[in-house]
């Protein structure tokens, strides 16, 4: 192996007498080089102990010493299959190295390209792009132009890898594109580029992001990539990749003999490879018993994962077929292994085994978890544990049809809820206990990625130091964020008691239907009466475009009008394909949806079709239930109940006067709601965010009253106040804890939409920031028809009805309203707000028992009056009637 340090090699003579501090070091890792092992891993790890304990190194020289001796340490320890340990050492060398602001020695190469890397192999994508785009600026800058150019499209190689595993698969495709256009290659680097172009077009096609790809596209891409490499020296890796990656192309077609052949070709050259990693053995085996498993012979395919198994876990031991949990390491080709052996396992039957090796999988997401600080990685395991939970949720209904026992059911509940706003549900649980420092890391992060999203926003005109300057911040706050989480305990979803959910459920009188969107199937659970009951329908070619379509009637202002016989038909199509309850006894719904179920309204379902064009005459889901809706089942559970205390209103009114963005009818909503509540109410130009920000705690109801967008794929949805236009992340630094929030707004629960998670909204920042019941937006909403809306809603309120079903009058209302003409009483115009949040409100125990007790309180003393004057009465009596005596 190269070694990292060849400048210093000559220290390894120097006798020991008489040393300097960073020689010893020097020669602990020559000693550790010469011959590496665990054990000697662990040796060199005591060396350092023992010289911070000892030493604590001063000078530059040291300081440096110890950066070296990290970096080889964590070179070693991703050889030996550790790579949590790994990627620690490596940030520690760069902490040393970035803090104490050392030179002399190539940081990229031997910390800053291994660590990207290795952060992407966990699945830490934010802090892979961040390190990756660190040094691929500082190339940029360099005027080593040979050096820079090999270090530049090492950088345009790590990054593409993290745009492929993070989804952003057009980025990738357009980052190599350019690269193989525009730079001067040698025919490795256009053969290694190549192969990383067809695994984009590849991925394009597998998630239906590139149409205007073929498959022929990636297959064209691989076999150049095979053209420039065959001939090249040192490239049998990569050439393996290529290999590896028609294989598994054809493997998806059902060509098997030709997958084969290629695979063949791909393990013939990797074993070719010196300094072999276990972890790419590992996965070139797994492509192995993939194909096996394609072709039906589960038997080779179980063999093949055992192989697999002994590579990854040491003293393993084949009896027993899984690892045992203890074995288990934040290892993303462990969670893929042990995810086909539980498909084995269904195949033979044997369905029991297959939820087991799946809970190991879990397992190992939850250690995955444990080192993501950043959101967007987080969300993203997350979403790759949803096939695997569909999967489980299947095996429990088919369990729970042969046993008929409730507790599968309540398993297959449990799972779905671990992937319901997750993120969401355990930032609003650790901000609780979090330390003041913790508390102001993630903070300062936040402050640090709006930042940085602001400026790529501007496009061209960016400033790439700007950028650049704030990523560097970040690391160094995410490495802090780091050292504080490492000591708390093990992160460990949060489960539902479904004892507590059924009473809760009984007690607010309500009936739960809550959603599970998987790739065949949707799976909805509906629990009343203290039961739960699964059911489930195919994703066919049928069920999602009518969803779809029904969705799309609310896509613009003239859609239900120019076809309302076409949205009588597909809203009740939709509605007796959603299964929604009907003849309940309790009238109160609770929905949590899932997926594209998030931006549907479910009041506007059609729950018998007529022929009618008369809006008001429908019969709508609204008529049947009060509708309140749920991101999770934990939120419905743990919601606050809603104050009966006198309310007290926050209004942010910017209006935008004499602009372009005039929102006219919003000083009627101002006036409506300003004739029944107190408060403050900030207009035009007292309507900043600044201003929102120094009174929002102060108030019971938030109302902003304002223009707000939903975003797209890159722009994240945002709001605007008078003075800016504000991301939905930079409300998450606010500390909310209001009654209400309501955000009479255009598109305020939209944004870029994750399964589970829900959509990265408005509506969401809020709720980062500790508002619990929402009233929010699913499309543009109009002027005048919200002024009326919230004038409904607000006046009852006032009467103090619960706001779910204050949401539910003001629609009704709307219906009834004789003043309004039918075409704005089409659905569009009176069912854009949902209500998410809690339907109880606040017990009135405490009240009545103290007007109880000040009663009995008053009875006692009129009781003691009375017989004090009767006392008084006979005293006086006696003595008169002693006196006559």
């Amino acid at each position: 192996m190269k070694k990292l340090y060849c400048y210093i090699l000559f220290f390894s003579t120097i006798i020991l007498f008489g040393q300097r501090q960073e020689d010893k070091i020097y020669l602990a890792i020559d000693s550790f080089i010469a011959h590496p092992s665990a054990k000697a891993l662990q040796n060199l790890t005591n060396t350092e102990t023992s010289f911070w304990k000892n030493q604590n190194p001063k000078t530059k020289n040291e300081l440096l010493a110890i950066v070296v001796l990290n970096c080889n340490k964590a070179y070693y320890e991703n050889q030996f299959g550790q790579t949590e340990k790994a990627i620690t050492s490596y940030e520690k060398a760069w902490q040393t190295y970035e803090k104490n602001k050392l030179k002399d020695y190539d940081i990229i190469e031997y910390c800053l390209k291994p660590l990207g890397n290795l952060y992407t192999v966990l699945g830490d994508y934010d802090s892979a792009e961040n390190t990756i785009k660190q040094y691929f600026y500082i190339v940029n800058t360099s005027k080593n132009y040979p050096e820079a150019q090999k270090q530049k499209l090492a950088a345009i190689l790590n990054l593409s890898n993290v745009y492929q595993s993070s989804g952003k698969i057009s980025l990738a495709i357009e980052l190599l594109e350019s690269t193989l256009k525009t730079e001067p290659l040698s025919n490795s680097q256009k053969g290694i580029l190549w192969n990383n172009l067809g695994n984009s077009y590849w991925l394009g096609l597998k998630q239906l992001i590139l149409i205007r790809n073929s498959p022929d596209d990636a297959k064209k891409a691989f076999e150049s990539s095979i053209r420039y490499l065959k001939n090249e020296k040192g490239q049998s890796e990569t050439l393996s990749n290529s290999y590896r990656n028609l294989a598994s192309m054809n493997r998806q077609w059902q060509q098997f003999e030709i997958a084969n052949s290629y695979l063949e070709k791909a393990e013939k050259l990797f074993l070719e490879t010196p300094n072999q990693q276990p972890r790419k053995l590992a996965k070139l085996y797994y492509e192995k018993a993939l194909l096996l498993f394609d072709e039906q012979k589960y038997d080779e395919s179980a063999k093949q994962v055992q192989a697999i198994f002994k590579i990854l876990i040491p003293n393993y031991n084949s009896k027993n077929t899984l690892p045992n949990q203890n074995q288990l390491y934040a290892e993303t080709v462990l969670i893929d292994v042990l995810d086909l052996q539980a498909e084995i396992f269904s195949k033979q039957n044997q369905p029991k085994k297959a939820l087991e090796a799946f809970r190991l999988s879990f397992d190992i997401e939850d250690l995955l978890m444990n080192v993501l600080v950043y959101e967007n990685s987080k969300i993203i395991t997350q979403i790759r544990a949803r096939n695997r939970t569909e999967k489980c949720i299947s095996i429990y209904d088919e369990l729970f049809k042969k046993e008929n026992k409730i507790q599968y059911l309540e398993k297959a509940f449990q799972l779905s809820e671990r992937t319901k706003s997750g993120i969401l549900k355990g930032y609003r649980s650790n901000i609780k206990t979090a330390s003041a420092e913790e508390k102001s890391l993630l903070q300062q992060l936040q402050n640090l990625n709006n930042e940085i999203l602001k400026e790529q926003q501007k496009g061209d005109s960016a400033n790439i130091a700007n950028i650049n300057k704030a990523i560097k911040k970040q690391n160094k706050l995410m490495l802090s964020l780091k050292q504080i989480q490492s000591k708390n305990p093990d992160y460990i979803p949060e489960t539902c008691d479904l004892k507590t959910l059924s009473s809760k459920l009984e007690k607010d009188k309500a009936v739960m239907v809550y959603y599970f969107m998987g790739f065949d199937e949707i799976y909805y659970f509906t629990l009343h009466d203290q039961r739960i009951t699964l059911n489930h329908f195919n994703i066919t070619d049928t069920a999602m475009p009518q969803i779809m379509g029904f969705i799309q009637y609310f896509s613009n202002s003239n859609n239900i009008n120019d076809d309302i016989s076409g949205y009588n038909r597909v809203g009740k199509k939709v509605f007796d394909m959603l299964k929604l309850p009907k003849n309940t006894i309790y009238k109160n719904l609770i929905i949590v949806p899932d997926g594209i179920l998030n931006f549907l309204p479910f009041e506007a379902l059609i729950t018998q079709e007529s022929s009618t064009t008369n809006f008001a005459k429908m019969h709508y889901l609204l008529h049947d239930f009060k509708i309140a809706y749920n991101t999770s089942a934990s939120f419905y559970i743990n919601a606050k109940p809603i104050s009966n205390s006198a309310k007290t209103v926050l209004g942010i009114f910017p209006i935008f006067e004499k602009t372009a963005y005039e929102l006219s009818y919003s000083k009627k909503e101002l006036q409506s709601i300003q004739t029944n509540f107190q408060g403050k109410f900030l207009e035009n130009s007292d309507a900043t965010f600044a201003n929102f920000k120094n009174n929002a705690s102060q108030y019971s109801i938030l109302h902003l009253s304002t223009h707000a967008s939903s975003g797209d794929v890159e722009t994240p949805a945002s709001i605007k106040f008078y003075d800016q236009e504000i991301l939905y992340s930079e409300l998450y630094n606010l500390t909310l804890n209001p009654d209400l929030v309501v955000l009479s707004a255009c598109e305020t629960g939209i944004g870029k939409l994750y399964k589970g998670e829900g959509a990265m909204s408005i509506a969401r920042g809020f709720q980062f920031a500790g508002a619990q019941n929402l009233l929010f937006s699913l499309w543009k909403v109009n002027d005048y028809t919200t002024s009326v809306f919230m004038a409904d809603f607000y006046k009852n309120i006032k009467n103090d009805v619960p706001y779910f079903e204050a949401n539910t009058n003001a629609k009704l209302d709307f219906l009834n309203n004789k003043s309004i003409p039918n075409a704005k009483k089409s659905p569009y115009y009176w069912s854009s707000f949902v209500y998410y949040g809690s339907i109880s409100t606040e017990e009135k125990s405490s009240n009545y028992m103290l007007y109880i007790i000040s009663l009995l309180a008053v009875i006692g003393l009129f009781l003691i009056f009375n017989q004090y004057q009767k006392w008084k009465t006979f005293t006086m009596f006696s003595k008169k009637r002693n006196t006559k005596k």
